[in-house]
C-alpha cells in the first residue's frame, strides 16, 4: 500500500510539473458544440435549417407641416419552424424616443450618439389578425400579439397582421434616422418607421431584447413593398426599386435616369439650380411614391424638397441592371463633399461584390442628412457636412454594411462585431482600390499596428473590454474598439499573418455564400474559418473574440553551436503576454545575408520561450521577431537583438 501511495505521489507531481511547462488551455475548444439538424459542425447551415419570413406591404403618408407619418401595413408571417406558434413579437423602435422609455431610461447624462429627442413614440390605431381585431401588448420597444385563438402552424403556416399607427419625427432619432433643416426644406431619413418583426430562430427562440440605442438589429428576411404619399415638392429615394418613377418625375428628368442608367460618369438628375422650382417637379398637391425590394430585412426611405440628384450605372458581372444615386442638399455640394458621392458608391459596390458576394439589390442610393453614418439595405444614410476622405470612408463602411448584415443576417444586437468589424475589415481592401489608393494613406489598417495611437487606443487601455460585450453593455468609448478596429484588425491578422490570402479568402467567402439571407451565430463563422481553411483556430477566437489580453514576442538571446557561428546559431525567442500568433524571425549575418524564419503558433504549446536552430555560416548582426511590423507589439524594444562586439 505504502508503494501505492508512493506512485499516485509521483503521478501528482509530475502532473504539476508538466502543468507548468504547457499551455494546452490556449489550445482548448471554445465551446463544447453539438451539431444539431439545423447547424452542422462544419460550420454551414444543417440538412433541416429553417428560418422563419416576413413579407410586408405598407401605405404610408408623410406630413412635412407636423413632421408626422402616418401608414397602415400589412405583415404577412410565415412560420417555417417546428413549432407552432401562440404568440408573435414585433419591434417598436420608435418607442425608445418616449420619456419613460429604457432607452432614455439608460442613456448617459451626459448624451453621446445614441440619444434622440423626446416623442411620444408609437400610437397603434388598429391592429387586425386575418381581418379580426386582436389582442396586444406594448412593452417599450416591443410588441407582444396574442395568437390563442388562432396560432401559427408550423412548417409553414401563415398569418396576416394588420397595423394602422402614426408616429411625431424625431429630430435627432440616436443617430440612426430623423429630420434637419436646410435652406430649401427639411431633409428626412426615416429608419425603423414601421413596425418590424422579431426573430424567431434555432437558438434562442424569440429574440427580443429592447432597442436601447446602441444595439442595432436583428430582422427576418421577405419582400417589402412600400408607397409614401407627400406632397409633390419632397423627393423620395428609398430601399428598392421605384415601380413608377414616371408619376414622380418630369419628362426630361425620366430622359435623364435614362441617361444615367447607361454612364459610368455621374449624371445629373436634379440640379441644384432647379431644386425648389416648378419646372423641377411635376404639377400636382401630392405624389405617392411606390417601392418595392425582394429577399430583404428592411427598408428606408429619404424625402426632402431640398434634394439635388445624381446617378450613374453600376456594373454588376451578372449583367443585372443596377444604378447608384445621391441625393444631398446644395449645402452639401462640391467636387470636394457630395458630388463626388456617386463616384464613391459605384467604386465602393462594385469593390465589394467582385472581391466577396454578388450585389443583390438594382439601387445604391446615397442619402445626406443629419444621421453621421448609418446602413439599410441598398440605402445609406450620411452626414450632409462630410468630405473628401471623410465622405469616401463612411460611404464605403455604409454600403459595406449591405454584405454584413444586409445579405449575411447575423444579430447586430448582440454580435456587433459580426457586422461592424467584419465591415472595417472589407473597407480596408476597398480604400486601398479606390482610385488608384486616393485614400489609402489615411485607412486604419494592419499596417499601422505599431503606432503609439493603435497601441493605446486598442490594446492598452486599462478599461477595454473583449470584443464579445454586448454594445448595449459596453461602454461607449469602448463600442468603437469592440465593435469596428480590434475585429477587423484580428480579420487582417488572419489573413495576412495567420492562413494566408489564399486560403482566408477562400473561407471567408464561403462562409458569405453560405450564411447569404440567412442568420449565422459566432460558432458558424468559427467553424466555418477552421473547416475550409483547414486550421484549428479556437486558441484565435479565444484570445482576440472574448479575451483583452495584449502581445508582446521578443528575443531573448543569441548563442552558437559550440560557440562556432560556422556550425549554425540558436535562438531563443518568447512570448511574454496573454496574446500568441505564429512567430517570424528575420536574421542578419556579417555581409548582410537575411534568413527568414516562420514559426508556427503550435511553438508555444509547451511553454512561453522557444528555442529554435538556424544553419548559418557567419557571425550574426541581428535578430528581429516581427521584422515586418505587422502584429500589435506592445513592447517593441524587446523585439531587436544586435550583436555588441
Amino acid at each position: 500500500m505504502r508503494k501505492l501511495y508512493w506512485i499516485i505521489g509521483l503521478l501528482v507531481t509530475l502532473n504539476a510539473q508538466a502543468q507548468l511547462e504547457n499551455q494546452q488551455n490556449l489550445f482548448d475548444p471554445i465551446f463544447d458544440f453539438r451539431a444539431t439538424p439545423y447547424r452542422s459542425a462544419s460550420g454551414a447551415p444543417g440538412e433541416f435549417y429553417w428560418q422563419n419570413r416576413a413579407d410586408y406591404y405598407i401605405e404610408a403618408n408623410l406630413d412635412t407641416e407636423k413632421h408626422q407619418l402616418t401608414a397602415d401595413l400589412t405583415l404577412t408571417y410565415t412560420n417555417n419552424s417546428p413549432e407552432t406558434l401562440s404568440f408573435i413579437w414585433m419591434q417598436l423602435d420608435q418607442n425608445k424616443f418616449k420619456a419613460d422609455s429604457r432607452g432614455t431610461a439608460t442613456m448617459s447624462v451626459q448624451g453621446g450618439r445614441h440619444i434622440g429627442n423626446t416623442t411620444t413614440g408609437y400610437t397603434i390605431n388598429a391592429l387586425k389578425v386575418n381581418g379580426k381585431d386582436n389582442k396586444y401588448l406594448v412593452d417599450d420597444t416591443r410588441l407582444l400579439i396574442y395568437l390563442d385563438d388562432n396560432p401559427v402552424k408550423a412548417k409553414g403556416g401563415k398569418t396576416e397582421v394588420k397595423i394602422s399607427y402614426v408616429f411625431d419625427i424625431p429630430e435627432y432619432g440616436a443617430d440612426r434616422m430623423g429630420r434637419e433643416e436646410f435652406k430649401k426644406g427639411w431633409v428626412y431619413t426615416m429608419a425603423q418607421w414601421y413596425p418590424r418583426m422579431c426573430v424567431y430562430d434555432d437558438i434562442k427562440g424569440w429574440n427580443v431584447e429592447p432597442y436601447l440605442g446602441a444595439g442595432e438589429f436583428y430582422l427576418e428576411y421577405g419582400d417589402l413593398e412600400y408607397k409614401i404619399t407627400t406632397d409633390a415638392q419632397q423627393v423620395v429615394v428609398g430601399s428598392g426599386e421605384l415601380l413608377n418613377p414616371a408619376e414622380v418625375y418630369t419628362s426630361e428628368q425620366m430622359n435623364r435616369w435614362a441617361q444615367a442608367r447607361k454612364s459610368d460618369e455621374t449624371v445629373t438628375i436634379i440640379g441644384e439650380k432647379e431644386v425648389g422650382s416648378k419646372q423641377a417637379r411635376p404639377d400636382k398637391k401630392s405624389l405617392t411614391w411606390h417601392f418595392k425590394i425582394e429577399n430583404a430585412r428592411d427598408i428606408a426611405f429619404g424625402a426632402s424638397s431640398a434634394f439635388i440628384i445624381d446617378a450613374a450605372k453600376i456594373d454588376l458581372p451578372n449583367g443585372k441592371p443596377c444604378i447608384a444615386v445621391s441625393a444631398y442638399p446644395e449645402e452639401s455640394g462640391g467636387k470636394e463633399a457630395w458630388g463626388r458621392s456617386t463616384e464613391y458608391s459605384k467604386a465602393s459596390i462594385e469593390h465589394n461584390y467582385e472581391k466577396w458576394y454578388v450585389y443583390p439589390y438594382t439601387v445604391a442610393a446615397n442619402i445626406a442628412g443629419i444621421v453621421g453614418g448609418m446602413e439599410y439595405p441598398g440605402v445609406n444614410f450620411c452626414s450632409a457636412e462630410a468630405k473628401g476622405e471623410g465622405l469616401w470612408g463612411v460611404t464605403d463602411h455604409e454600403f459595406g454594411h449591405n454584405w454584413f448584415p444586409m445579405i449575411v443576417g447575423s444579430n447586430e444586437r448582440l454580435h456587433p462585431w459580426m457586422d461592424e468589424g467584419f465591415n472595417t475589415f472589407i473597407n480596408h481592401y476597398s480604400t486601398i482600390a479606390f482610385n488608384e489608393g486616393e485614400y489609402a494613406g489615411g485607412q486604419f489598417s494592419i499596417s499601422l499596428l505599431r503606432s503609439k495611437t493603435i497601441l493605446g487606443y486598442v490594446f492598452l487601455n486599462p478599461n477595454r473590454e473583449s470584443i464579445a460585450t454586448y454594445p448595449d453593455v459596453v461602454q461607449s468609448n469602448n463600442l468603437g474598439v469592440t465593435a469596428y478596429f480590434k475585429p477587423a484588425i484580428a480579420l487582417g491578422i488572419l489573413r495576412e499573418y495567420v492562413l494566408g490570402t489564399e486560403r482566408f479568402d477562400y473561407a471567408f467567402s464561403t462562409y458569405i455564400e453560405r450564411w447569404a439571407f440567412k442568420h449565422p451565430t459566432p460558432i458558424d463563422f468559427f467553424n466555418t474559418m477552421e473547416n475550409v481553411a483547414g486550421e484549428e483556430l479556437d486558441w484565435f477566437w479565444k484570445q482576440w473574440i472574448y479575451g483583452t489580453g495584449t502581445l508582446d514576442q521578443a528575443v531573448e538571446k543569441v548563442a552558437y553551436k559550440e560557440n562556432d557561428p560556422a556550425k549554425g546559431a540558436i535562438i531563443t525567442i518568447s512570448n511574454k503576454k496573454e496574446l500568441i500568433l505564429p512567430a517570424t524571425v528575420e536574421i542578419t549575418e556579417e555581409g548582410g545575408n537575411k534568413i527568414k524564419v516562420k514559426l508556427p503558433v503550435e511553438i508555444w504549446q509547451k511553454g512561453d520561450d522557444k528555442a529554435f536552430e538556424v544553419n548559418t555560416t557567419k557571425k550574426l548582426t541581428q535578430v528581429e521577431i516581427d521584422p515586418n511590423k505587422m502584429l500589435p507589439d506592445v513592447n517593441a524594444a524587446n523585439n531587436i537583438w544586435k550583436a555588441t562586439d
